[in-house]
């Protein structure tokens, strides 16, 4: 074993790093604020010219702005009362809410409908004055200009607990601005008035117009009905049925016909009453003649007596006898008499109702025009009733009173209200303010490389080993070695964080990779090998990376290029112990990598670097393998099979995250076991996320952001 004296003076460095002093993180959203806040340090001289910048748009807004005018009228909207004489309650105003009722009418005062309202009453497409104010040019659509400049400018403030609100119009002209206001707040005054009251006036008028119509159509259909009346002889007795309208049977001809038929029917019932007299000898109970037939039946009793006594010679009998005769032929002659004057009067009367029914019949179709004659004039009578009624309704109605009132014409402005510097300041302050914000959010977004070293447990899901600061106190080997400083003290920290990785301290054989080269995996190694050296432990550090030695060139060791690991791995008979040098200032015994070969690969996959391990493993207490970084190279994973784990290096702010995650991925899927990272390159940033400078040792370190100039 050859033994080499270091001349740390006239070694090179450019790693740094940073310990993992552990400040707990209970909260990530803590965790990442503080990040936002660090992000925006790094951007203070950034966003302290966003904010500049801002505020000069302000100020210079501000002067270049045209003086703006506001003049505002005040305007009292009470909600609408029930009106106690409108008996059809047209418009149910009362079931409508005051707030409701409040913010409709504020809506319709700044809609495109007082606009068109007020460019029409004060004919502003003409006015010289309002067109050079708001610039407006001659053009074939000059009013939807002039209504959207009108909507543009109004507005509306309502007070309140109050049922007040005021109409406030700007412009550059002071006294322009008052007569729109004024205009504008007349103008709704106007528009409401016309909603409530404009319908009763026009539905007076309306109805006078069909009064007056009606009134002249019902006289012409009462003119028409008596004339055709007059021409007919109808004379109408009585009002027919229940719709108004007359019928044949109730004009005089009817009448006559119903009474000639009602004496016809008696006299066929005292016809029939006469026959049945002359046949059975009774009379009508009413008929003087019943006194015979009683003077009859007496006289034949007294016969029937006397003949039974006397027998029928006898002279009283035979007196009897012609008395009965003389009764009979008496009752005979009177039944016969009754009969014929029967007969004649139903004789009579049959013949009156047929001249009657005749004239009936005739007299039929004249009722049939009649009755089409009389339905229309009482059809007219009562639609012109109808009409009347509703009028006088209307009459009683009135116009009433509106129920929106102005309350204070606007007055001509003195000073503008616009623009406000101060205003201006403040919104372009915030403006500015939301705009670096915005960049710091997205420097923190869009970062993908590792920043916060606590991103390698929560992106990586890695035991953080510890976190390395960046050097700028000269040489890194220097650092290194001197047991007093910052580096040595953070390497120290990794140390003992390897020894906690399992039951039986540190695992033996460990391999030092990343993702990509100048990450800082040679210095770690060199860094943890003097810590371990420095702990009494006999130690190897092996330069196994044989594309690129890091170690020989921080090392100076160029001279020991022709022996090394690659003529043990070339050579199966070789002897390790030949090949290791010891450095004095390190306290380790080192393997050089030696010449640089041509196939990497295919020395690295046999059998004798497992049994150079082996070896080491042997013979050392901690045996540290410098490895091949990732890339899409197979190197590190050829040698991760013949190691018990893998520490991973990690740069800071260099490479995306998600290239780490393939390189880990990689490790992970070969079957090697890595056991965490260590962080490098950590600055002034970085430590604020919990990784700071001094320990709590107080060495008062004055670190700068250079990086070094010597990757490593």
């Amino acid at each position: 074993m050859n033994t080499l004296k270091f001349d740390q003076s006239s070694s090179g460095g450019g790693d740094s790093g940073l310990p993992p002093e552990e400040h707990g993180r209970d909260n990530s959203i803590a965790l990442d604020l503080e990040r936002y806040w660090h992000e925006a340090m790094g951007l203070k001289y950034w966003l302290a010219g966003i904010v500049a910048l801002g505020l000069v748009l302000g100020v210079l807004v501000t002067l270049l702005s045209t003086p703006l005018y506001q003049a505002s009228a005040r305007l009292e909207v009470s909600q609408v009362t029930a009106d106690v004489t409108n008996l059809d309650l047209l418009e149910a105003e009362g079931q409508i809410s005051e707030l409701q009722y409040l913010n409709t009418q504020y809506k319709l005062l700044v809609s495109k409908f007082m606009a068109t309202r007020v460019m029409d009453a004060g004919n502003l497409p003409r006015d010289e004055r309002f067109r050079n104010a708001f610039s407006i040019e001659d053009e074939p659509r000059i009013e939807n200009a002039i209504e959207e400049t009108l909507f543009d400018n109004v507005s509306i403030d309502p007070i309140n607990q109050s049922s007040l609100v005021d109409v406030k119009f700007s412009s550059p002209d002071a006294g322009l601005s008052a007569e729109i206001a004024n205009l504008w707040v007349q103008e709704f005054v106007a528009a409401n008035y016309e909603k409530r009251f404009g319908a009763n006036i026009e539905a007076r008028d309306f109805l006078q117009s069909q009064i007056a119509e009606l009134r002249e159509r019902l006289a012409d259909s009462e003119q028409e009905l008596v004339e055709y009346a007059n021409a007919n002889e109808i004379l109408v007795l009585n009002a027919g049925g229940e719709t108004g309208s007359e019928s044949a049977g109730q004009t005089l001809v009817g009448a006559d016909l119903q009474a000639l038929n009602t004496a016809l029917a008696a006299a066929v019932a005292d016809r029939i009453s006469a026959q049945a007299a002359v046949v059975g000898g009774n009379f009508p109970s009413s008929d003087p003649r019943n006194e015979l037939l009683t003077k009859l039946s007496e006289v034949e009793a007294e016969l029937a007596v006397l003949r039974a006594n006397f027998g029928p010679d006898y002279p009283e009998v035979q007196e009897k006898q012609a008395e009965v005769n003389s009764l009979r032929s008496a009752v005979s002659v009177g039944a016969r008499s009754l009969l014929r004057s029967a007969r004649i009067r139903e004789a009579e009367l049959r013949q009156q109702v047929e001249a009657v029914k005749q004239r009936f019949l005739g007299q039929q179709g004249q009722g049939i025009r009649y009755g089409i004659l009389k339905r229309e004039v009482d059809t007219n009578r009562e639609i012109y009733d109808a009409l009347l009624q509703r009028f006088k309704e209307l009459e009683a109605s009135g116009a009433g009173q509106n129920n929106i009132q102005i309350i204070d014409l606007a007055d001509t402005p003195v000073s503008p209200y616009a623009p406000s510097l101060i205003q201006n300041v403040l919104v372009s302050l915030l403006a500015s303010l939301f705009i670096a914000a915005a960049v710091v959010y997205l420097k923190v977004v869009l970062s993908q490389t590792l920043k916060d070293p606590e991103d390698v447990r929560r992106r990586l899901h890695l035991a953080l080993l510890g976190a390395i600061p960046r050097n700028t106190e000269g040489a890194m080997v220097d650092r290194i070695a001197e047991r007093s400083s910052h580096i040595n003290e953070a390497y120290t920290t990794v140390r003992t964080n390897l020894n906690f990785l399992t039951q039986d301290g540190a695992p033996k054989v460990l391999m030092f990779t990343s993702s990509v080269p100048s990450e800082g995996k040679s210095i770690s190694a060199l860094g943890v090998a003097t810590s371990f050296a420095q702990l009494g432990k006999k130690v190897l550090l092996i330069d196994a990376d044989l594309r690129n030695s890091k170690l020989r060139d921080t090392l100076k060791l160029h001279d020991y290029d022709k022996g090394g690991l690659v003529p043990l791995l070339a050579n199966q008979q070789g002897n390790m112990a030949s090949e290791i040098i010891h450095l004095e200032d390190f306290g380790f015994d080192f393997l050089p990598m030696g010449r640089t070969p041509p196939n990497p690969v295919e020395l690295l996959a046999g059998d004798r670097f497992s049994q150079i391990i082996e070896a080491a493993r042997g013979q050392y207490d901690q045996v540290l393998i410098d490895g091949a970084p990732m890339l899409a190279l197979a190197d590190a994973i050829e040698m991760s099979k013949a190691v018990d784990g893998v520490i991973f290096v990690i740069q800071t702010e260099r490479i995306k995250l998600r290239g780490i995650e393939n390189a880990l991925g990689r490790l992970q899927r070969s079957g090697a076991k890595v056991y965490g990272a260590i962080v490098t390159k950590v600055s002034q940033n970085n430590s604020a996320y919990g990784y700071g400078y001094g320990y709590g040792y107080g060495y008062g370190y004055g670190y700068g952001e250079e990086r070094d100039a010597e990757p490593a």
